[in-house]
């Protein structure tokens, strides 16, 4: 598997050979829970509400995702810019930390998942005849918490090494191994979705596995080791700190919205959010590929003081990003159908949920706008920048518009599912402009400043 060079390989070459794997690595990451909805959408007579029961597991799944990101694209541009400068001694401590972290935290989250699931369920909107369904898909996923943090935790630091192809292929075991054992324990086994939850967490293993054995291998130059040392833990948390923001303000968001749903249209419309959810999932991944594939690039040639390159990294995930959003909103507005049939054949879904994509990805085109500004600040080390936007969009912008909207002109469902595409105006711009008049500026500096020594 060739190895990405950082140092002397053409910027548009690298950026694809980095975005590419991790393109594809996202979309099997996407199997371990968008092929359990599929399968449980067609359990029979019950996979309209069995959907929306593990649809109100996702806040808590969402919140381990977070603390993945926080420690795994928290550490990543800080080893990233230690190469760049050279300094390879920094850049094994950094991912060495990142490891032990990652593993402390999954521990505690699944402790705290398992004793506080029933509480934290309630929390989420949901209702007690709706909590054994929703536990029992709980408190198994919970078990592979460990697996799955330190599996998808470690892939950016194999990504910052060059080694894309391994981490696409460390999600693969787990996404192929997930599609083959869903039937298998929901369907013939008989255990519903309970089954789901074991054939993620046997996957998860895998994976684990995997980037365990790569870890420990002759190609990895920075193997791990656990401990209880945390040199650099402030700096990788505190950088880390943003995309934890945006995935626990997207369980904030779920929450608001599930409790909304629950209040103006009862389970179907949770269902229906779940729907949305899973539909957002996929669509985002490209274009979150394309801004985390260009983060390596933008982080090193930052390190390496070469001004010119980080523009020129920044230039090419805007004219990748841009268009395929564009293409994906279309898409929707024409063809909603083709997304819902996915996760439901229920004809009796097919108006509300077409209803709702049509409403929420209204103003998608912003989202690239959003992720390539805090995938800038982020892969700089502008922790501050990279957090306020993050809050910005989702804690000032859609939690209350997900409560108030729905008050407001008679709304109630249609309001939960227009706070996105304002949120996106709004929340995209702002963070794309400041990102414009503030980093720039830097870069022009810095090159006028190499011109002049």
């Amino acid at each position: 598997m060739k190895k990405v060079d950082f140092e002397n390989g053409n910027i548009t070459q690298n950026i694809l050979m980095t975005a590419l794997p991790m393109l594809i690595a996202q979309v099997l990451n996407l199997l371990y829970s968008i092929v359990d909805r599929i399968y449980i959408g067609r359990i029979p007579n019950a996979g309209t509400q069995a959907l929306g029961a593990v649809g109100l597991c996702f806040p808590v799944i969402i919140i381990i995702i977070g603390f993945t990101n926080m420690f795994g694209l928290g550490g990543a541009p800080l080893f990233s810019m230690a190469l760049g400068k050279g300094d390879k001694r920094k850049a094994a401590e950094i991912q060495n930390t990142a490891f032990r972290l990652l593993l402390l935290s999954a521990i505690l989250l699944t402790i705290l998942g398992e004793l506080f699931g029933r509480g934290l369920l309630l929390l989420f909107g949901a209702e007690v005849s709706e909590i054994p369904v929703s536990l029992s898909y709980l408190q198994v996923y919970l078990l592979g918490t460990v697996f799955l943090m330190i599996s998808t935790g470690m892939n950016p630091y194999i990504n910052a090494q060059g080694y894309a192809a391994i981490g696409m292929c460390s999600v693969m075991i787990g996404a192929v191994a997930n599609l083959i054992l869903d039937p298998v324990f929901i369907f013939l086994c008989g255990m519903g979705v309970q089954g789901a939850a074991v054939a993620t967490v046997i996957s998860q293993v895998l994976s684990f596995l995997y980037v365990l054995h790569f870890l420990h291998g002759k190609k990895n130059g920075f193997p791990v080791t656990p401990g209880f040392r945390f040199p650099y833990a402030g700096e990788i948390i505190s950088l880390g700190f943003a995309p934890f923001i945006m995935q626990f303000t997207n369980s904030l968001v779920q929450i608001a919205c599930n409790q909304v749903l629950m209040q103006f249209g009862g389970m179907t419309y949770v269902s229906v959010m779940t729907i949305v959810s899973s539909v957002r999932s996929i669509l985002d991944t490209p274009v979150f590929a394309v801004t985390e594939g260009t983060s390596p690039a933008i982080s090193y040639n930052y390190g390496a003081a070469r001004p010119a390159n980080v523009k020129k990294s920044v230039r090419i995930m805007m004219s990748l990003a841009l268009p395929y959003t564009f293409m994906v909103w279309l898409l929707i507005m024409l063809r909603p159908e083709w997304f819902i049939r996915i996760f439901s054949s229920d004809k009796t879904m097919m108006q509300d949920a077409s209803r709702a994509l049509h409403l929420y990805f209204l103003a998608f085109i912003f989202q690239s706008l959003q992720y390539s500004g805090q995938t800038v600040f982020k892969a700089l080390n502008k922790k501050k920048r990279a957090i306020f936007f993050s809050l910005f969009r989702k804690v000032i912008l859609v939690v209350p518009l997900t409560y108030l909207l729905p008050h407001i002109a008679n709304l109630r469902t249609d309001g939960v599912f227009m706070a996105e595409p304002v949120s996106n105006v709004v929340g995209g711009m702002a963070c794309f402009g400041a990102m414009l008049l503030t980093i720039w500026p830097e870069l022009n500096r810095m090159a006028s400043g190499k011109e002049h020594s």
